[in-house]
Parts: structure tokens; C-alpha cells; sequence
């Protein structure tokens, strides 16, 4: 059987586009973007080019994108440098994000004298929007908030414009983590200000190991890595022109024809929840994932009626490849730390599956799944 990925929050196939500009550049823009030469001088007129495009696209400045190895450093990279660099002595977030947020603060709390609280959630995932006012509003203590865009595990949105005012009416600083988000949704930055973003481009149809961290004009930084002044001295190390190039392209391809196929997907992912509770009694949705307007078009987090301890690896047998959480995750017994937040004990045990779609997915391939899951679920 044809193999079938529904697997696209952990990371989406490079587009044939993008892999032919890698090529092409990798062969003929092999210059060191720090070399005065004009082979050099080539390819930093390319990134920096790329870096104006991408900073377009999101209506800020060239100046406030960084280019980073993905969306782990670019968070790592804004929460230190927020302690080290900003005087933030209260980190509120919440026990959802991804890890690459929450095992940052928790190292930041464990090595300075900083406060980390957590936001209240609900069993849905929901943010406590009272919660985190009071929360800001409780001392004068230098404040950053770190929420997540887009929940990867269960597609939850946060209401960015709620949480950006509430930030701005109490002087604190709003990081978000919008690796789920950068390439699927329109984002400007002069209608919803943003402090600091992370983007990661294989979320996008773009190569791994090149990301951006968007950091507002006017706020200084530190670099994490030492050794050269690349990235205006925020970041230092030759930088990955051809992966750079790639995530350009892969951006412009995103935002081309965004409109068109957030609707087809969303059709998609509707047609499946669908055909889920005609076919499955007794199956829920985690966090707001059946909800169209709460959450993400292309994360649906299933739960079945009772245990299935093998349906991961069945479904991978049949070569439908899932998720049950984060991949983040994988090789670890621990489970998914978000349904381990959210669910109840009886619920926690039950079977969970993280279905994530992209546009390359069709109708045909649901039907195949549902048709594979009824042999499973039993």
C-alpha cells in the first residue's frame, strides 16, 4: 500500500521547488557570506535579500529577523537573552508549550534568580486570558510572556491580540512560539505586535535545520553563540545560505496561495472528524482540534474509547504514519505531557492519535485510514 503521511506537524515533505533552488544554489553560491570577495559578496547579497522578503512578508524590518538553525534555538535564543539582556525576573507560561520552551525555563530558573508561574489551562487546553491578567498584574517585577501561536499537539490558536494588549497594558514582554503557525496563517506584526517570534522551516515545505527568530526593533540582544559577528552580532557562524534560500522559497510558496488551500485542507480535516463519529462511537477530540475556529486547520488529536496499545505501530504496518503526541517525544514512555496536563486519569490512558494534514493530502487518503482504523479499533 502506498504509504500515507498525515504526520505534517512534525515536519512536512520539501516541496520539489525548494530542493531544486538548493541545488542550484549549493552548486553555484558556494561563497562565504563574510568574504569580501565578490563570490562572497554574492552570497551575502542573497541572504540578505532573502532575510528583506521573509521580513516583508510579516510587515517588519529586515533588521528584526535572525536567522537561527530552527525554532528550538530561535525560542532558546529569546527567552535567555530576555533574563541576561532585558532584566526579566518573571517568566509566565504554561505547562502546553512545546519543550523547547519549557525545558528553557525551566533551565533559566534553575541557573538565575528568576520567578517562572504558569497560566491556568482548562481541560480543553484553553489559556486562562483572567488568569494570566491577574498574574500581570500581581507585582512590578519585569515580566515576559511565553505562549505558543499554535499548540502542536492539539492545534489549540491563543488568542494573539488578546494576549499581545494584556501585554502591552502591563509592560510586559510577549514571546510566542509560532513554529505551527509561520507558513499556514496570515500574521502582521503592525496589527498584532509581537515582542519576539520563533519559526522553524520544515513546518512550511521547507528544509530542516534553518529557522528565524523575529526580535522587535529596539530591544537588544546577546548572541548565544560566540565566535563571529554574523547576524549583526546576534548570532555567530557562517550562515546557511542554501538552506536560507530554501526557507524563502518555501515561505513564498506558502503565502502564495494560502487562502485556497487553508480551505481545502480544512475541508479535509472536517470531512474526516466526520467520518470518524459515524464510523467510531465514542470518540472525542482533544483540546479545541474538532473546533474550526479554535483551532489550527491541519491538527486534529483523536481520542478513542478505551485503550489501544499497539494502534501506532499497526497503523505505521498499514504505512500510515502518526502521531501520538509530539515526535518530540518518540522513544520516550512518558507520554504526551500536554494530554497529561489536560485529561482526566480515565481519559489519559485511552488511546490518542495526533493526525496532522498538509496540501498534499486527499479525501482518498482519509477514506483509506478510516477503512484501516475500523479493522483496528475493535
Amino acid at each position: 500500500m502506498k504509504a500515507i503521511y498525515l504526520d505534517n506537524a512534525a515536519t512536512t515533505p520539501i516541496l520539489p521547488e525548494v530542493i531544486s533552488l538548493i541545488t542550484e544554489v549549493m552548486q553555484n553560491t558556494y561563497g562565504n557570506p563574510s568574504s569580501t570577495h565578490h563570490i562572497g559578496r554574492k552570497s551575502k547579497a542573497l541572504v540578505e535579500t532573502a532575510r528583506k522578503n521573509i521580513a516583508k512578508q510579516f510587515n517588519v524590518g529586515a533588521n528584526e529577523i535572525v536567522f537561527t538553525a530552527g525554532g528550538s534555538e530561535a525560542d532558546n535564543l529569546i527567552l535567555k537573552n530576555a533574563v541576561d539582556n532585558l532584566n526579566v525576573t518573571t517568566i509566565i507560561t504554561s505547562k502546553i508549550e512545546h519543550h523547547a520552551v519549557l525545558h528553557t525555563v525551566e533551565f533559566i530558573a534553575k541557573n538565575k534568580k528568576i520567578n517562572v508561574i504558569y497560566v491556568n489551562v482548562n481541560e480543553l487546553g484553553g489559556i486562562d486570558y483572567n488568569h494570566l491578567e491577574t498574574l500581570l498584574k500581581a507585582d512590578n517585577t519585569k515580566k515576559l510572556v511565553s505562549l505558543m501561536y499554535v499548540n502542536n499537539e492539539i492545534g489549540n490558536l491563543l488568542n494573539v491580540e488578546l494576549v499581545s494588549n494584556l501585554c502591552i497594558e502591563n509592560n510586559a514582554y510577549f514571546h510566542s512560539d509560532a513554529v505551527q503557525a509561520i507558513g499556514h496563517f496570515n500574521i502582521d506584526m503592525q496589527k498584532t505586535p509581537i515582542d519576539f517570534f520563533a519559526a522553524s522551516a520544515h513546518k512550511f515545505h521547507g528544509p530542516k535545520g534553518v529557522g528565524f527568530a523575529y526580535i522587535k526593533n529596539g530591544i537588544g540582544i546577546q548572541p548565544l553563540l560566540l565566535g563571529g559577528e554574523q547576524e549583526r552580532g546576534a548570532r555567530a557562524g557562517t550562515e546557511n545560505v542554501h538552506s536560507i534560500l530554501g526557507m524563502e522559497k518555501a515561505l513564498q510558496i506558502a503565502y502564495s496561495n494560502l487562502e485556497e488551500e487553508t480551505t481545502i485542507i480544512k475541508e479535509l480535516k472536517f470531512y474526516f472528524i466526520q467520518q470518524l463519529k459515524q464510523e467510531f462511537k465514542g470518540v472525542e477530540f482533544n483540546g479545541f482540534s474538532e473546533d474550526k475556529e479554535k483551532s489550527s486547520y491541519l491538527i486534529l488529536n483523536v481520542r478513542f474509547p478505551k485503550e489501544y496499545a499497539m494502534l501506532l505501530f499497526s497503523l505505521d504496518i498499514k504505512g500510515i504514519a502518526v502521531s501520538g503526541g509530539s515526535a518530540c517525544q518518540s522513544g520516550s514512555n512518558k507520554g504526551s505531557h500536554v494530554l497529561n496536563t489536560i485529561l482526566n486519569e480515565e481519559d489519559a490512558i485511552k488511546t490518542s492519535v495526533r493526525f496532522s494534514f498538509s496540501k498534499f493530502n486527499t479525501k482518498e487518503e482519509v477514506d483509506t485510514v478510516i477503512t484501516v482504523l475500523q479493522d483496528l479499533i475493535v
